[in-house]
């Protein structure tokens, strides 16, 4: 199906017309206020930057979130959908900085900070109308009149209200910690936020040589941050490892290096001696020559020593670990232990400082090259090269991180890991291991969270500190406002920098960072109703929130905020069910790139295919399971052609004969005679209605997709297929009677089900079948329950065995190239003696399926078919070994009971010289063997045997069934309708015309021919067809002779 023959089906337009009726009836409005009083089902909704527009990532999770809002309304629930925005921090920042040119350091302090700060609200709402088509487009319900925004003073003064609490619990800090650094940004970042955007990179591999003082040896230390050299203060040992002191045989040059990294440097043993062997323990306490001279009166504080530390390992490197104890977090804790100075020659935007004179104002990685240049012209350089691995980069400008010691505000997040964990085990994970495998195992490793930034538009955090050290921290305005007697009306730097407390005749001025903006995000529960100052009834019954959904990425982001904050305030999880999504990438497996085009824009696809296609595409994929998926439109384009377009025919063909016939579903004049498909489609159909419901009380989107999406399947290609004679008859039967309401109830059934799922197409059914007393839309109708009295489980299970059946009977036609549409003559079905008894009652429904005059039972093969078994010897050889060719004897002596047992995966005990060996199905390759003019196949439950052996009669058929074919294809491709009545001229081979004569009653009953005609003309200019061979042309036009 190319993009235009999907166009021509026309699913995005009447999208469209059904986003107009929701909005001009306020169907959404209405599914809210027929719940009011209803139970709440909470929901928070993780908020966007509006700075940038909406991708794939953003479209499936809005899909997440509507098909569980709706599926709970419908369920009987209140479920209130307020949208949110993030409008803080560095997203917002660095596109104001990037229009106005004010990257120089300093350049926001020059353009002033209040200015900034106003460019910045001004562009928070961009693109917010591009949200709202998006969102709105996808089918996703959400109120957007209501919204909520980090940038507003009462969502902010319950931020303030928020960490007020945690420093009122001793959980909030000043201090100096290394922390991952964006020197783009100028400011630290999170520990999660470094975790974010990992890259594969080339670094320098240095090994550089570290002179012992008063010996003749050096060090070899090996690093990937040259830019840190000048910043050396010790050398960490392994104090358990084994050191050797290694000379070079030609030079008589001496190095050590632990002993378990020799053979990484020195490769051949030929060219050196080890003079000898010593723990880490004996190293430690040495002094050495630093690679620079720069911080040389350090050594009286206790610099440029030997220390011992734990992490010291060989797996790379040399087992000498270089300490810049002020870019790196291990470095740090250790040479903090060891009273070891701390030196930072390296400012916010990563140039070095006048410490460092000989770079000084170089940008740290640039300064790279001069500074090996200068180590190997000093000597000190061993090997030099590069090496391959994993570095972090800033989430926002994708820059290189480095990690750097700064004073910062933290939450002691260490010290309530336990109520963390706690608050984890109570959550509900979709999928389940993202409890105990990333989320789980993130927060037990949690570091305390440094909440500080130095920057402008956000938060900012309430403390005035004095000149000696005393703090105040405000948590609410009112308060503030008391203590500077200032009316306060925004709470934004620019407006409150400048106001000072004076208490007890002491200045307090307020620090000067703002809030990490995760932490806004972090307290969304709470500050989104301005809690607790307002709505505190409202806040408290909906937290924690039933559910949430996110992508995979927020595991140790918004997630984990939320339990942060929820876990110190409350002691709870923040939410108690949780759908996490994977990542969407391109079709070749990369991201999803604009600068390489390797995907198509949202806009196309929802035009082209419809949001329906989309969100069935997206929720029948492991995307929904938290793992990756390459978006393909060619699997939308499935999902059209392969669920919905078939479930739009079957409407199609309902209210075609039913309006035909004048079907009333309210009528009571002729009692229904229910057949046993019937039964079984109603059966099937209440049966996905369970397991619809099963798997959403489980949050397991794709397992609620599954059913329905083979119910679609089992309605289009069996019960309409097999009943579609019903629907024909021209009298109002019993028979007609029920297929009609079965169809009817189906119908109306279904849509209710997958209305979640697929908004508009259910819609769209709904308005063509609903009656006129019942509801509006079918967003307003409840959610059909389970009719337990319709559930026929044997009646399914022989259906499903009848389809298996026939599925193989038609794949060996499909085989073989024997089109359904020539009669063969018998079909042999072998199977148990059980299941065939059930069956025998639908042996005229296989032959009429499959084309056949006769379908044959057996329990054991007939003797036109035989059965031989080869060892599957790549399964096999692991059992037998040595025994192979005994046991491929016995398997080709093995009696028919034991191959049968095979066939359907159970066990067969084989004793070769007194051992037994237990073989199952996948031990053996089962080969059906059978006479020439016969076929087989077989299942794990059943073996079909086709007699494909065309006899005269059955030609004749074959000829009469493809001309009925032919004629009824030009019949739609004519768009006649299906009660018009037409003639027939047809030029063609005798063989055919004798079909015809012989066939006359059928051909002309199934095309609706009420006149024919066949001619020799040389001028006649029918269409071209071949039938079975046969040279054919034909003609057909609708015939005003009333029939």
């Amino acid at each position: 199906m190319t993009a235009d023959e999907v166009g021509k089906n026309s699913f995005a337009k009447k999208e469209e017309q059904v986003l107009k009726f929701w909005k001009d009836n306020q169907i959404f409005e209405k599914s809210l206020q027929n719940r009011q009083g209803k139970t709440l089902y909470s929901f928070y909704d993780g908020p966007p930057f509006a700075t940038g527009l909406p991708h794939y990532g953003h479209l499936l999770a809005s899909t997440i979130k509507d098909v569980v809002g709706r599926y709970a309304t419908m369920d009987g629930y209140y479920v209130p959908r307020r949208f949110g925005w993030d409008c803080h921090g560095v997203p917002v920042e660095y596109e104001v900085e990037k229009s106005l040119s004010l990257t120089a350091p300093g350049a926001i302090e020059d353009f002033g900070i209040a200015s900034f700060n106003e460019e910045c609200r001004k562009i928070v709402f961009r693109y917010v109308h591009e949200w709202e088509y998006y969102i709105n487009r996808i089918g996703r319900w959400v109120d957007f009149s209501s919204t909520w925004k980090t940038m507003d003073a009462s969502f902010m003064e319950s931020v303030w209200w928020v960490f007020q609490s945690l420093y009122n619990q001793g959980l909030v800090y000043e201090g100096t910690k290394v922390v991952p650094f964006s020197t783009a940004l100028g400011t630290p970042l999170s520990n999660f936020e470094a975790s974010q955007n990992y890259k594969e990179v080339d670094d320098p591999s240095l090994v550089v040589r570290m002179p012992l003082q008063n010996d003749s040896a050096s060090l070899l230390v090996w690093t990937t941050t040259p830019w840190t050299l000048p910043s050396n203060m010790a050398i960490a040992v392994g104090e358990t490892l084994v050191y050797v002191r290694i000379q070079d045989k030609k030079s008589g040059e001496q190095w050590i290096l632990s002993q378990g990294c020799v053979s990484r440097w020195f490769s051949n043993p030929e060219e050196f001696v080890i003079l000898e062997s010593f723990s880490g323990k004996d190293l430690v306490g040495r002094t050495y020559e630093p690679p620079f001279t720069f911080f040389q009166s350090k050594r009286e504080e206790g610099a440029f020593r030997v220390i011992a530390a734990s992490f010291v390992e060989e797996s790379e490197g040399t087992g000498v670990v270089h300490m810049a104890p002020a870019f790196g977090e291990g470095d740090f804790l250790v040479c903090k232990e060891n009273h070891v100075p701390l030196v930072c020659p390296v400012d916010a935007h990563g140039s070095f400082t006048e410490e460092i004179p000989q770079y000084q104002g170089q940008y740290i990685k640039h300064a790279d090259k001069e500074i090996i240049k200068f180590l190997k012209k000093e000597g000190r350089i061993f090997y030099h090269g590069t090496v391959k691995h994993r570095y972090p980069f800033c989430w926002r400008t994708d820059t290189p991180l480095i990690y750097k010691a700064v004073n910062s505000w933290f939450v002691a997040v260490e010290k309530i890991k336990d109520k963390m964990l706690r608050a984890n085990s109570s959550i509900h994970w979709v999928p389940e291991h993202i409890q105990e495998g990333r989320f789980g195992k993130w927060l037990e490793g949690a570091r305390d969270w440094a909440i500080s930034r130095n920057r402008y538009w956000g938060t900012p955090i309430p403390i005035w500190k004095s000149a000696d050290g005393e703090i105040l921290v405000v948590g609410s305005i009112r308060e503030l406002e008391e203590l500077t007697g200032t009316q306060i009306t925004d709470i934004h730097r620019h407006f409150i920098d400048d106001l000072n407390i004076v208490k007890d005749g002491k200045p307090f001025h307020r620090i000067p960072y703002v809030f990490d903006c995760w932490f806004d995000s972090g307290a969304m529960p709470y500050a989104q109703n301005h809690y607790p100052f307002e709505n505190q009834k409202e806040t408290e019954e909906a937290f924690p929130a039933d559910f949430i959904a996110e992508g995979l990425d927020q595991t140790r982001g918004w997630f984990y905020t939320l339990t942060v904050i929820s876990a110190i305030l409350f002691d709870r999880p923040a939410f108690r069910n949780a759908i996490v999504n994977g990542i969407i990438l391109a079709e070749d497996g990369n991201k999803m790139s604009k600068r390489l085009n390797n995907y198509p824009s949202p806009k196309y696809v929802l035009d082209t295919y419809g949001a329906d296609a989309l969100r069935l595409y997206l929720l029948h994929s492991v995307v929904v399971k938290a793992e990756d998926l390459r978006f393909s439109d060619k699997g939308i384009e499935g999902v059209l052609k392969q669920i919905l377009l078939p479930l739009t025919n079957v409407l199609s063909f309902f209210n075609t004969y039913a309006e035909l016939y004048g079907f009333d579903p309210k009528s009571q004049d002729i009692e229904p005679a229910y057949t046993e498909i019937d039964q079984w489609i109603l059966s099937n159909l209440y049966s996905v209605v369970g397991k619809v419901r099963e798997s959403m009380s489980q949050y397991h989107l794709n397992f609620a997709v599954e059913p329905f999406v083979t119910f679609i399947d089992d309605l289009t290609n069996w019960y309409i297929r097999r009943c579609r004679r019903r629907f024909w008859e021209a009298e109002d039967t019993p028979d007609r009677r029920a297929a009609f309401s079965t169809l009817y109830e189906v119908l109306t059934v279904f849509c209710k089900v997958i209305a979640p799922f697929v908004p508009f197409l259910a819609e769209d059914i709904y308005q063509k079948l609903k009656l006129e007393k019942e509801p509006e839309s079918v967003h307003l109708c409840d959610f059909p329950q389970v009719e337990m009295d319709k559930i026929l489980p044997d009646l399914e299970k022989r259906m499903h065995d009848i389809r298996e059946i026939v599925g193989l009977g038609h794949s060996l036609r499909k085989e073989h190239k024997l089109k359904v549409r020539q009669p063969l003559a018998n079909f042999y079905v072998v199977g148990s003696k059980d299941r065939l008894s059930l069956l025998k009652t639908f042996e005229g429904l296989i032959a009429e399926e499959l084309n056949v005059k006769n379908v044959i039972f057996y329990e054991e093969a007939p003797s036109f078919i035989y059965t031989t078994v080869k060892p599957n010897f790549r399964m096999l050889g692991k059992k037998v070994g040595s025994k192979m060719k005994e046991v491929q004897k016995a398997l080709s002596e093995l009696p028919n009971n034991a191959i049968d047992k095979l066939i359907q995966e159970e066990t067969w005990v084989l004793t070769i010289d007194d051992r037994e060996i237990a073989l199952d199905g996948d031990d053996v390759v089962i080969c059906r063997h059978t006479d020439p003019g016969y076929i087989a196949r077989s299942s794990a439950l059943f073996s079909v045997i086709l007699d494909c052996q065309l006899r005269e009669p059955l030609i004749v058929e074959g000829i009469a069934r493809e001309l009925v074919n032919k004629i009824n294809t030009m019949r739609r491709n004519q768009q006649l309708h299906v009660s018009d009545r037409i003639a027939l001229r047809i030029k063609t081979t005798e063989a055919v015309h004798r079909a015809f004569l012989d066939y006359e009653n059928y051909i002309c009953e199934e095309t609706l021919i009420i006149a024919y005609d066949f001619t020799q003309d040389s001028d006649f200019q029918g269409e071209n067809w071949d039938i079975n061979g046969h040279a054919t042309q034909i003609e057909i036009t609708v015939s005003s002779i009333d029939s």
